[in-house]
């Protein structure tokens, strides 16, 4: 009997170190995929919390970075096949740093099935609030190790001289090779190259095929005699009444000397020409009103110039754009990068308009480029060269690039 007690009471010690051991982690190595929020999940802390741990002053992160993490790593036991015959219902204590997707993600559910459990009518929660849950919290699971593309030696290497307007990633698209290529071959240890260096590149420059420009409506040119006047109604902006107009809110600003977007019930607005009757080729699917207006007020900025870190009628950069054209659609969000704007958008299957297209590794590694997904195969976003306009997925450099569809919370 002494036997059987201390060979028992020996096995659930061995048990629990082994268990122990593996969910220990003092440091993580990011994996592509990977976002504050979803190692911050593993690891049962926060992302304010990893942010002052590791010194970062972003929400950005690169593939093989090394992230100090507090606590441990929500380990994952092999899971045994049980019969289940009724899904228990439980009850979970709000904690700070909680809100309704990372609650719903984090017991396999949905927020509406939350919203609609808790009874509640908004997204809005506090900490110490109790909710139920119609599942028990399932670790994440481990995303596919990143598979690292062979790039074939080099049958010979020539010089290019950098000239106003290069980047890393514009060389080496020019020349077929990937920015880590570049780097390595001339010993970079960053980004940041100047006008007159002379960089190593692996054989002849491609000839460059200009991307075909989408056909796009063209507005008749303004004509004195033509003008009409519009008066402002309830709900109106400058971005609604251009669009209807065929104008763009820029050219609305300047016949009529405005000096900002503010308008009023009853103003008088100068218009060109006549109201355009809307009859779109093919019927689109947004998600909601809010999609319907983020694609309308994204229109009606077509042709803004691009600007870096801009996000104003005077310019935009692809995240300015994404921010400016949002927030006017009545989704309050700040201003952050492209791979910032991915850490607060989920996956979808099935993209329709008014999604984030999302791209990597274009002028740096990772999340680096999103856009405004408009249906067939079609995206806005805020081109380097052309600004704000329309492009294609089916682009050879955009399906090299393309990451996925993702939606805001």
């Amino acid at each position: 009997m002494k036997k059987t007690i201390v060979r028992a009471v020996s096995t659930a010690a061995f048990l629990s170190t082994v268990y122990a051991g593996s969910a220990y982690a003092s440091t993580h190595t990011v994996e592509k995929g990977d976002s504050l929020w979803k190692i911050a999940t593993k690891y049962q802390t926060t992302v304010s919390d990893l942010k002052s741990l590791n010194n970062l002053k972003s929400d950005f992160l690169q593939v093989n970075q090394k992230l100090k993490v507090s606590g441990e790593a929500v380990a994952e036991p092999i899971k045994t096949v049980t019969s289940t015959t009724a899904t228990s219902t439980t009850t979970y204590v709000v904690k700070n740093g909680d809100y309704l997707g990372k609650i719903a993600n984090q017991f396999s559910t949905t927020v509406s099935a939350l919203k609609s459990l808790n009874g509640l009518n908004s997204d809005k929660i506090y900490v110490g609030q109790t909710l139920k849950v119609s599942e028990k919290a399932s670790a994440a699971p481990t995303p596919p190790p990143a598979q690292t593309p062979v790039t074939p030696p080099a049958d010979s290497s020539s010089v290019y001289t950098v000239v106003s307007g290069d980047t890393l990633g514009k060389i080496g698209l020019q020349y077929k090779m990937s920015v880590a290529e570049l780097k390595k071959l001339n010993g970079l240890n960053s980004d940041r190259i100047y006008v007159g260096q002379k960089l190593k590149v692996t054989g002849k420059a491609a000839e460059v095929t200009p991307t075909p420009t989408p056909t796009q409506p063209v507005a008749p040119p303004v004509q004195p005699e033509k003008t009409t006047e519009y008066t402002i109604k309830s709900g109106d902006t400058l971005g609604g009444i251009s669009l209807k107009f065929k104008m763009t809110v820029q050219k609305l600003k300047e016949i009529n000397g405005l000096k900002t977007d503010m308008i009023y019930v009853g103003q008088k607005l100068k218009v060109s020409g006549e109201a355009a009757v809307v009859t779109p080729t093919k019927p689109v699917e947004p998600v909601g009103e809010f999609a319907t207006d983020f694609i309308n007020v994204a229109k009606s900025v077509m042709g803004t110039p691009y600007v870096w870190g801009g996000s104003t009628l005077n310019g935009f950069d692809c995240s300015g754009f994404i921010f400016y054209v949002a927030n006017k659609a009545g989704y309050k969000i700040g201003r952050y990068s492209a791979a910032g704007y991915y850490s607060r958008t989920y996956y979808v299957d099935q993209p329709k308009p008014g999604d984030l297209v999302f791209f990597e590794n274009t002028y740096k590694q990772g999340i680096s480029h999103l856009g405004i997904y408009l249906g067939n195969n079609e995206f806005l976003h805020a081109d380097e060269k052309r600004g704000v306009s329309i492009a294609n997925l089916s682009n050879p450099y955009y399906t090299a690039h393309f990451d996925g569809f993702k939606r805001f919370y």
